[in-house]
């Protein structure tokens, strides 16, 4: 069948065989089928939506698109994690290697900027010579020797999804159930997991912004990738602030070694790494008991075997041995940094978290197409949680920017997002997830 008969009987609402899926999904991979195919096809789809029937062929085509990573011989349980995108989303960064440090093996597949939303990679790539695309062996001995390896999509991995993916980022075709669902397991599904915790957002800085929305994508991806073999859980976790208190790329590169150093205990984003980490422990099956496993990971944090597990990742695939002791030196400044400032007084009591994503691109941490060139310095940090309260001048946030006129326009750009609250009793909005189901 030709490409644009499976495209029509898409955009017509008909139902596609697995083998139409697989013959098209073959197209994309060998590049028979054109760019304008592919976002046609993701459009249909983004528009008729497709049935589970289909969602689960096209995350298979997509996984058999590539090679499928055999871990045989490694003697602990293999886990990962994956976020459905977010604002100051930089949980990966520090929950592989705590999960790595209780004894879990996390071959940790991440992706780039997707939206609105920073990318796992991209942050990395703050990293002088960290390399996001290891050789086969180096990946595995990553795994092997530390324990967790944070790496992209190689061209043998899922490659029909890569670039899908990048097609989806530029034709506003992100925010789809079936195509959310078959571009994260596919990934999973070929990097031989044998078990998956999914953080799925909601709220105005995810791309699901509604909560029933969010709870039908939770059980897609539980329902797909269970079907496949892979036991999964889904957690629903909030997105209507940024997570961390930056938002960028090595800003959140500085957040994350800070945290791993214990400079970020009892906030929002330490509860929400160590509730996935203890859920990862007890998927995997190396805990039964969710407050035992929160417990074991808050220790591998707090005695330094994470910051270790991470330095050490860093430096076995191409990064500085010394990040976590000279991380100032290694993570350049952006030439311009200045504060931003309240508007009035009051509490922070809502945010427009998609606004503070969409200005980290406007400064050029993001892409707007699809061979953009990140710019790594630039972003947000010292952000303040809802709930604070703040007197009008006092600064909520610091902007780093390339040049003067760009931070004028961030920090006018981040104001704008906050709502101010008249003074008054106000509380941080509590971020702890809560599951949306699981399967075995």
């Amino acid at each position: 069948m030709l490409p644009q008969e499976t495209i029509r009987r898409k955009r017509s609402g008909e139902a596609l065989t697995g083998e139409e899926i697989a013959r098209f999904v073959a197209g994309i991979t060998d590049g028979s089928v054109s760019e304008g195919q592919v976002a046609a096809f993701a459009m249909a789809v983004w528009f008729n939506g497709m049935a589970r029937d289909e969602t689960v062929a096209l995350t298979l085509a997509m996984r058999d698109s590539g090679d499928v990573l055999d871990w045989s011989g490694i003697g602990r349980p293999i886990a990962d994690k994956h976020s459905t995108g977010g604002v100051g989303d930089n949980v990966s960064l520090m929950l592989a290697p705590i999960a790595a440090a209780c004894g879990l093996a996390v071959p940790m597949i991440s992706g780039r900027g997707l939206g609105h939303t920073g990318g796992t990679l991209d942050k990395l790539e703050s990293i002088p010579g960290y390399t996001i695309m290891p050789s086969a062996d180096r990946f595995r001995r990553t795994v092997e020797e530390v324990g967790c390896a944070i790496i992209g999509q190689t061209a043998a991995l899922a490659p029909a999804d890569k670039r899908i993916y990048a097609i989806r980022d530029v034709t506003a075709t992100v925010d789809s159930v079936p195509l959310i669902t078959a571009s994260i397991l596919s990934k999973k599904l070929a990097a031989g997991l044998r078990s998956l915790v999914l953080d799925v957002k909601v709220g105005n800085g995810a791309f699901m912004a509604d909560a029933a929305e969010a709870e039908t994508l939770a059980r897609s991806l539980v329902a797909v990738a269970n079907g496949a073999g892979v036991k999964t859980a889904a957690l629903i976790t909030d997105m209507n602030q940024p997570l961390a208190d930056a938002a960028g790329n090595a800003v959140e590169i500085a957040n994350c070694i800070a945290f791993l150093k214990g400079e970020k205990a009892g906030t929002r984003l330490e509860r929400l790494v160590l509730a996935f980490a203890a859920e990862m422990l007890v998927s995997s099956g190396l805990e039964t008991d969710l407050a035992v496993a929160g417990e074991k990971a808050a220790r591998a944090l707090s005695s330094g075997a994470a910051a270790e597990g991470f330095a050490r990742m860093v430096h076995a695939l191409g990064g500085p041995a010394d990040l976590m002791e000279k991380a100032d030196g290694y993570l350049a400044p952006a030439p311009v940094i200045r504060p931003v400032v309240a508007a009035e007084s009051g509490y922070l009591a809502a945010c427009d978290t998609r606004g503070v994503g969409l200005a980290v691109i406007e400064l050029g941490g993001g892409r707007s197409r699809p061979d953009d060139a990140i710019a790594h310095r630039v972003g947000f940090d010292r952000l303040l949680p809802l709930g604070t309260r703040v007197e009008k001048g006092a600064e909520i946030g610091r902007v780093h920017a390339a040049n003067a006129a760009d931070a004028a326009r961030a920090a006018e750009r981040l104001a704008g997002p906050y709502r101010h609250a008249p003074p008054g009793p106000a509380g941080e909005p509590a971020n702890l997830p809560r599951t949306s189901a699981r399967g075995g």
